[in-house]
């Protein structure tokens, strides 16, 4: 692969050179420096010249300075004479922004969408967007991979015969339901109605769950709130044991803790699109599994390169 060039902005570079290991190419330096003003630039220190160039770089905490960068990086690139500048971003978290549910509210999610095809990307190589909707947001190819195999491949290693995969609402039902399908479970939703962005009422839920072993599935655990929340309605129904599964594990305000803390809550799995929160001591980690989407990461951009298919992925078993 003479023609490829990896760089990776400073919001996930362990996750940046992983990819490089599995591509078998050298992961190229970025030097990114602040003015007195405040003002960041952008350096890549690897030649750019008719290559196809992939920054490596998901929108994560601070979701603002890391956007700037990943488009300080488009810029440079396409100044540098890059032949094809693919962004990979594991995590786009405006595409929460997705929809007018309030008078003069923003669409994040297509702003920032049209903010990277004005920096110069050719084409965007994303993970489990938010909902289908944003795919639709950018006006360059866009593909779209899930993680749903890695986590199937995980939960395989359980009895699986009394398994239901229960999503927190009905919006993420139809991945629910394609990974219930993956390891032959039942499916289940809540009936969610969310009030603020983290306060959420979970009425009742859809399916059988009495004396069963559950997966709850999300695209993404941020605060918390909807899991927690979840966790009441499903004790009320009497599971037989209870795991947590996201594709996106942010973690944030101490969710990680608290769910930890749930006694029902035997397992909490999540992949590494984003850095998983530290801490010194473990206590907070005890119950957490973090699986790699490197290799399918990998695996998509060497098929971006060569032009091969991209959702032949999906089409073919892979190796666990």
């Amino acid at each position: 692969m003479r023609d490829i060039a990896v760089f990776s902005g400073s919001a996930h570079p362990e996750l940046a050179k992983e990819v490089c290991a599995h591509l078998g190419v050298p992961l190229s330096p970025t030097r990114v420096s602040r003015f007195a003003n405040d003002c960041l630039e952008v350096q890549l220190q690897a030649n750019c010249r008719e290559r196809d160039v992939f920054l490596i770089q998901p929108l994560v905490r601070p979701v603002q300075e890391h956007l700037v960068e990943l488009l300080l990086m488009c810029d440079a690139a396409r100044g540098a004479s890059a032949a094809r500048i693919t962004v990979v971003m594991p995590h786009y978290s405006y595409a929460r922004s997705d929809k007018k549910d309030a008078p003069r509210i923003s669409l994040g999610g297509r702003l920032v969408a049209d903010l990277m095809v004005a920096a110069g990307a050719s084409r965007v190589l994303a993970m489990t967007l938010h909902a289908p909707q944003v795919h639709g947001f950018f006006s360059v190819p866009v593909d779209h991979l899930h993680a749903l195999r890695e986590l199937a491949a995980h939960f395989r290693r359980y009895d699986l015969t009394r398994t239901t995969v229960v999503s927190p609402d009905l919006g993420n039902a139809k991945e629910a339901a394609a990974f219930a399908r993956l390891i032959g479970a039942q499916v289940a939703a809540g009936a969610k109605q969310r009030f603020a962005d983290d306060r959420v009422s979970i009425s009742s839920v859809i399916g059988d769950v009495a004396g069963r072993d559950v997966i709850v599935l999300d695209d993404e655990i941020a605060k918390g709130s909807t899991v927690l929340e979840l966790l009441d309605r499903l004790r009320e129904l009497g599971p037989r044991s209870i795991r947590v599964a996201c594709t996106h594990g942010l973690f944030a305000a101490g969710a990680l803790k608290r769910l930890t803390e749930q006694p029902d809550v035997l397992e909490i799995v999540c992949t590494n699109t984003v850095p998983v929160p530290e801490n010194g001591h473990g206590e907070y980690t005890a119950k957490l599994r973090v699986l790699s989407i490197a290799p399918a990461l990998a695996e998509a951009v060497r098929r971006i390169h060569n032009g091969e298919s991209v959702s032949a992925l999906f089409d073919e078993p892979r190796s666990e």
